[in-house]
């Protein structure tokens, strides 16, 4: 799975890294809960004050969805030579 990052400054100025946000089709089940999901979490990490500088989306992931659906997103089946079902 492709994994992508996202870099910004908050209200205070303070440089925030998002990463391990998962790269998904945009014809893949997941594709809308996982970019509500992100858009939540900048949006808490945009307007407060934070005391790390990098959080990892699949952590807030594990917390905020079902096992289940976790578990669909982030363990796809890997496939010799790129290839898709």
């Amino acid at each position: 799975m492709l994994y992508k990052s996202l870099e910004f400054k908050n209200v205070v100025g303070q440089k925030v890294k998002v990463i391990e946000i998962p790269v998904l089709s945009t014809n893949n089940r997941y594709y809308f809960m996982v970019q509500s999901r992100l858009q939540f979490l900048i949006n808490a990490l945009y307007n407060e004050p934070q005391t790390k500088e990098s959080y990892s989306f699949r952590d807030y992931l594990k917390r905020k969805i079902k096992w289940g659906d976790y578990q669909d997103v982030f363990y796809t089946e890997e496939f010799k030579n790129n290839a898709e079902l």
